[in-house]
């Protein structure tokens, strides 16, 4: 599991939500799903569902203890705004808001742009190569089955990703948590800049769901634009086999990584 829970709304982050800058420091994406769980089970409504999460990481996230917090802003039997916040030691290090909206009419009729996602390969790539990376924490604990131009790879890029383990122990992780877990890897799979080269960090996550993905495996499709003397601004669609059922959003800072 990403986290042990610890009773009260804190819970104890495990190795396996590392990310790939420092086996200390966690990877956005369990932070996220962490996030999104606390939303779902705040007051909920009946036939409502999140349908837009936005993460601020205001400092990186310790790999430690770590207090979650959520309020209803805006109530509202079809619209409703909360607010939650994760905190360490008494210190936030992350800020997010949701939208929880009531499920649109089941006579509606489905309204799809995007092409059907590609066919998920048989293979998972071993990451031994990124030498300079932490990949024992996140990067393992998921599996993935790149399509094109990720890990490794100059990018846009497509992967195909499920969770090895339940973000919290004993329990089985939602459409949301899914979502939100991969979400954060989307300027890992869609970055057309060298890690080994350029210290990549996104400031904020955002993601909207027109419909709750189904089933273990989800498919995301990324790119990345950055600008000298700018920032880099990462978008991705999300899939499952029956197709996109959402969008990533993320702004990042490009740096130079240090010398060892």
């Amino acid at each position: 599991m990403f986290y042990e829970p610890l009773g009260g709304g804190r819970f104890a982050a495990t190795p396996a939500t590392a990310g790939p800058w420092s086996p200390d420091l966690q990877h956005g994406g369990p932070v996220s799903g962490l996030m999104g769980r606390a939303f779902e089970r705040h007051e909920p409504v009946p036939g409502t569902r999140v349908a837009r999460v936005t993460i601020e990481i205001l400092s990186p996230v310790p790999v430690a203890t770590l207090d979650v917090t959520v309020r209803v802003v805006r109530p509202g039997r079809r619209v409703a705004y909360l607010e939650g916040e994760i905190s360490h030691e008494g210190r936030p290090v992350v800020r997010a808001g949701a939208w929880r909206i009531m499920g649109a009419p089941s006579h509606l009729e489905p309204v799809v742009h995007a092409p059907a996602p590609p066919p998920r390969p048989e293979v998972t790539p071993p990451f031994e190569q990124w030498q300079d990376l932490h990949v024992h924490g996140y990067l393992a604990a998921m599996e993935w089955r790149p399509v094109r131009g990720s890990f490794g790879e100059p990018g846009p890029g497509a992967a195909w990703a499920r969770s090895r383990i339940p973000l919290v122990a004993g329990e089985s992780d939602t459409p949301l948590v899914r979502a939100l877990t991969l979400a954060d890897s989307a300027s890992g799979v869609g970055s057309q800049l060298d890690f080994g080269k350029w210290l990549i960090i996104n400031t904020d996550l955002t993601v909207a769901l027109h419909r709750d993905p189904v089933g273990e495996w989800l498919c995301m499709d990324a790119s990345l634009d950055a600008s000298p003397g700018g920032s880099a601004l990462c978008g991705a669609s999300l899939a499952d086999s029956s197709g996109e059922f959402g969008r990533v959003l993320q702004t990042l800072l490009v740096d130079e990584r240090p010398l060892a």
